[in-house]
């Protein structure tokens, strides 16, 4: 159901007046680190969990940590049998099959299921990896640390202690040890893993399901798809990690997720437990600004331009639709995304609240005996390292979206590493084998390129970076706009017939001359020099500055709160959020309901629109009502929402009710809810989750993969 116009008003108004911007965690905002949730155990208690709070993370390998994992190197998966099968997001996998699928073999088409072990797929280079423990280190890596010291200083002595703390980590556990930073370098965390390298495709819908609505859809409620896919991890014969082999068995892990069918209520427990991203909740108004009037406009004008490209070339050819189909997700995610960034940010007016905020730090800071002596200048300091920053933060995003975001240019770097083999005088042979593996290198960029669809993108990027970053276009690019003629498309033209850097073919036989006088590495080289000469050092000087005095602020802040609940941003690491089950009704007239179902999906069917076509076999089900035991009320639930904080990263994330059971797969938020990673308001912040239930009718129902459920733990 839509909103009224009288609803739009009264939430614009609800956004318009929410609380100070830095706030103290409640129960539901934050990305609490697992060992830390003992902390908040009356807390996530009084929500409602039911289960021992030392069962949703224990290291002595008993815990849920271990049925959690980080799905290649940036969505999460979880453990749904003992016999290493993994569930995660269709998008998460996206990827991968892209590099499986052929013209013969279109598994975006028609889906892929394995029928048995002997039919699953490996997948080269897709990782798996187990956080087995968590332990804080912060005061081994910080002690004797003082906040006078300069950064070069510090930074070196942190890097040493990491490294060696690292080596005795590893040493004494055997596994893969990570310390990282938290809380912008106030925290200091290690972690030890296990990664393993054997993974294979097993179930993956076709995109008329696990795309459903696409792009249109994206980021949006009511949502109807079912965002989802199925691998396995493998392991040697001793269980372990281990390269991929035929000899491999199924993954034999001990804690793996039992999955509740029996559904769920509005109001009812929910965890979310993953690797969201990166969240920014504390950083400066300042910063804040830059985000909401500079990086993002700038990032939504130039994939707009690019995205309108692709789109019309992939719906002429679906040679183009396979090769750009995964790269035009990841672009467009970003793209819709900052959208609605922009736009909660603004509605909320939290630049203003950032401000509001400053202005309260800035009296504790005067006037409380607990203020470092630091913190009475921090705010005058970062306001003086912001200024007149605007035109380089703004050209280095031109040139990262406009120019880069051409193919030919960004593959220019690749010409330029090969032409430095060819200037370091080495012997003949080593430069032949260093070159061959360069070219090597480079296979997987053009089975997934088509010069046609990139050229056109340059006549229409090409315009926006000179007309927008005029002071700092390189003079090599006006001279040939000029020479040919002030033409976009004929600039195009010349460079895309002219440059070796279209195919792998002409890549093969490379030589000094060729790529010095190819104009792709031309374009390359004369705003790498630019970049390097004007933009780079004044960046540098920028982020240096900002680094600690965004440190120093952190500190402050958390002395400011008596650290109370003060959750440190998220940073790709295990993080565990909880909430409720909660539809978006703010004025609490009809709004939109937590749940969608089938009915819902078949109705927005339209053969016209690809975004929007079923496949057939599912639409016989939905008419016949052919949905066996998952039929609740005479239709199956599809998706719901609730109010877990959570951010890029938890896409793939277990749903867990109180009993930490399986009832939903994270993978996506409300458009206006993305602002949670500066900005979190539960009034309006909801993930969106597809619902376990609707998971297994497309595995069972659709797929014909029945068999898989056979190794699933079910809840009574």
């Amino acid at each position: 159901m839509r909103f009224t116009p009288k609803k739009a008003s009264l939430i614009l108004a609800l956004l318009g007046c929410s609380v100070s911007t830095f706030k103290i965690a409640s129960a539901k905002e934050g990305m609490k680190v697992p060992p830390t949730i003992s902390q908040s155990s009356k807390d996530i208690i009084a929500a409602g969990l039911e289960i021992p709070v030392n069962k949703l993370y224990n290291a002595d390998g008993t815990g849920l940590n271990n049925a959690i994992v980080l799905f290649g190197k940036g969505c999460t998966g979880e453990m749904i049998s003992g016999q290493g099968l993994l569930l995660t997001n269709h998008h998460c996998g996206y990827g991968t099959v892209q590099g499986l699928a052929t013209a013969t073999s279109d598994y975006f088409a028609n889906g892929f299921w394995a029928m048995n072990n002997q039919q699953e797929l490996p997948c080269p280079g897709l990782t798996v990896t187990f956080i087995r423990s968590m332990e804080d280190v912060s005061q081994r890596i910080l002690l004797g640390i003082s906040d006078d010291m300069r950064e070069s200083a510090r930074d070196s002595i942190i890097a040493v202690r990491v490294k060696n703390l690292e080596k005795g980590f590893k040493y004494t556990t055997k596994m893969d040890v990570q310390i990282k930073s938290f809380a912008n370098g106030n925290q200091y965390w290690a972690i030890m893993s296990e990664t393993f390298k054997d993974v294979r495709l097993v179930g993956f819908p076709p995109n008329g399901v696990g795309q459903f609505g696409g792009d249109t859809d994206n980021w949006s409620w009511p949502r109807h798809t079912g965002d989802f896919s199925m691998f396995r991890v493998y392991a040697d014969s001793n269980n372990k990690p281990a390269a991929y082999s035929t000899s491999n068995k199924p993954y034999r892990n001990k804690e793996f997720l039992t999955i509740n069918a029996n559904g769920y209520k509005e109001g009812d427990f929910t965890l979310v437990y993953g690797f969201p991203g990166v969240t920014q909740e504390y950083v400066s108004s300042m910063q804040l600004e830059q985000v909401v009037n500079i990086t993002d406009p700038i990032r939504i004008e130039a994939r707009t331009k690019k995205l309108a490209v692709w789109t019309d070339f992939m719906r002429q050819d679906r040679s183009v639709f396979l090769k750009y189909t995964s790269k035009r997700a990841s672009v467009a995610n970003g793209w819709k995304k900052w959208q609605g960034e922009v736009r909660g940010l603004k509605l909320n007016n939290a630049v203003e609240k950032k401000k509001n905020f400053e202005n309260q730090f800035q009296a504790w800071a005067n006037t409380s005996a607990d203020a470092p002596a630091f913190a009475k200048d921090l705010l005058f300091k970062m306001q003086v390292n912001s200024a007149s920053r605007d035109a380089i933060i703004a050209t280095n995003e031109y040139i990262r979206e406009a120019v880069l975001g051409i193919e030919l240019i960004a593959q220019g770097a690749e010409l330029d590493k090969m032409l430095h083999l060819f200037e370091a005088n080495l012997p003949e042979q080593k430069t032949k084998d260093s070159l061959a593996k360069l070219i090597k290198n480079t296979e997987g960029f053009y089975k997934n390129y088509d010069a046609k669809t990139d050229q056109a993108v340059f006549s229409s990027l090409m315009p926006l970076f000179i007309e927008k970053a005029s002071h700092y276009v390189p003079q090599y690019y006006r001279t040939e706009l000029a020479r040919n003629g002030h033409n976009y498309a004929q600039w195009a033209s010349y460079v895309f017939n002219n440059s070796v850097a279209t195919s792998a073919s002409k890549m093969s036989a490379l030589s000094k001359a060729k790529i010095t006088n190819d104009p792709a590495w031309q374009l390359y080289k004369a705003i790498s020099d630019v970049r390097n000469e004007k933009i780079v050092p004044s960046l540098i000087s920028y982020n240096d500055s900002l680094t600690r005095y965004n440190r120093l602020y952190m500190k402050a802040q958390m002395l400011k709160s008596k650290y109370k609940e003060l959750y440190p941003d998220a940073n790709s690491t295990l993080r565990i959020a909880y909430g409720k089950v909660k539809g978006l009704d703010p004025d609490g007239d009809a709004g939109y309901a937590f749940q969608t179902n089938i009915d819902e999906a078949v109705a927005k069917h339209n053969p016209d629109v690809a975004e929007f076509t079923a496949p057939a076999k599912l639409l016989e089900l939905q008419r016949k009502k052919d949905y066996g035991r998952w039929a609740v009320n005479g239709t199956v639930p599809l998706a719901f929402i609730a109010d877990n904080h959570t951010s890029g990263g938890n896409s793939g994330s277990p749903v867990l009710n109180a009993k930490g059971e399986l009832i939903g797969t994270n993978f996506d938020r409300v458009w206006e809810g993305t602002m949670s990673d500066f900005y979190f308001d539960e009034r309006w912040c909801r993930n969106i989750s597809l619902d376990v239930r609707y998971t297994l009718f497309i595995v069972e129902k659709l797929g014909g993969a029945g068999w898989l459920l056979n190794e699933m733990r079910f809840a009574q």
